[in-house]
């Protein structure tokens, strides 16, 4: 068992890289359930107990806890202020089984044994210390329930037609997500992290999400152009001097000609891991 003490010891040391620009949530708000959770859908049922780790605007959120009502849903995120957004969410639906709190990964205040199903998405990749953090998932999971995550993997990213920008702006987010102390390659050690944090029955699986078509394309690259002069991550490039303002404008700009190419396409693989709980 792990004590209080020992759990607010492990205090999350990473800069979450996105922040919550209009622009970031363009995306969280799309993630659903079907297109984000798909390999944990399997696993749900009415009446199961669900702590959502990472919560952001809480759209995957409000589909988990319309799947196990009238089970409860613990919705939690590091930052209150995307919280309200979650709330909302759910409010729209008219869910009654959801409750939401500030958490921090590395030291969640429940008892153990609380859940039936502790879940992630896209949180491994932004934390101090992943494998910390999934032994702190294992901890409030009560015996043979399951442990979840998902995260992309950004030096799998595939796209075409190929521009020497946007080679560029990969190397840049590897630079400056990790210097944040985020590993944005984490979907490729989601099995390796779980192994290190205990798990000995973990069911590992990828899936993807591919843009394409004109809609897809427009939308994908318009938000990264976005995300990379007006987000958090764009003030974290220029202040840990990885990039000047003019370098993200020519990135963004390069982002929004590809996206005028009808043949553009562009795929987004992610590991997933299934753990049970002896």
């Amino acid at each position: 068992m792990t004590h209080a003490s020992e759990r607010t010891q492990a205090r999350e040391t990473a800069v979450y890289t996105h922040g919550h620009h209009e622009s970031v949530l363009r995306s969280h708000t799309w993630r659903t359930a079907a297109n984000s959770a798909a390999y944990l859908l399997g696993e749900l049922r009415p009446g199961l107990d669900v702590l959502d780790v990472g919560c952001g605007p809480g759209t995957i959120t409000a589909d988990l806890a319309a799947l196990v009502a009238p089970g409860r849903v613990t919705a939690v995120d590091s930052a209150e202020d995307v919280l309200g957004k979650a709330r909302a969410a759910a409010r729209e639906r008219g869910l009654e089984n959801v409750e939401f709190a500030v958490a921090d990964v590395h030291a969640l205040d429940f008892p153990d044994d609380s859940f039936d199903v502790v879940h992630a998405h896209q949180v491994l990749q932004h934390v101090g210390d992943p494998v910390r953090a999934l032994r702190e998932m294992r901890r409030v999971c009560r015996p043979g329930g399951i442990v979840a995550a998902r995260d992309s993997d950004y030096g799998a990213f595939t796209w075409y037609p190929e521009r020497s920008a946007l080679d560029g702006w990969m190397d840049l987010y590897h630079r400056v997500a990790r210097a944040n102390g985020g590993e944005p390659d984490a979907g490729r050690r989601l099995f390796a992290w779980a192994r290190e944090a205990g798990f000995a029955d973990v069911a590992a699986s990828g899936s993807v999400w591919t843009f394409a078509g004109p809609e897809e394309r427009a939308w994908w690259s318009g938000l990264w152009a976005d995300r990379t002069t007006g987000s958090s991550y764009a003030d974290l490039a220029v202040e840990g001097g990885h990039a000047t303002r003019a370098e993200l404008a020519e990135v963004a700009a390069a982002w929004r000609e590809w996206g005028t190419q009808e043949d553009a396409w562009f795929m987004v693989p992610h590991g997933e891991v299934l753990c049970r709980v002896p």
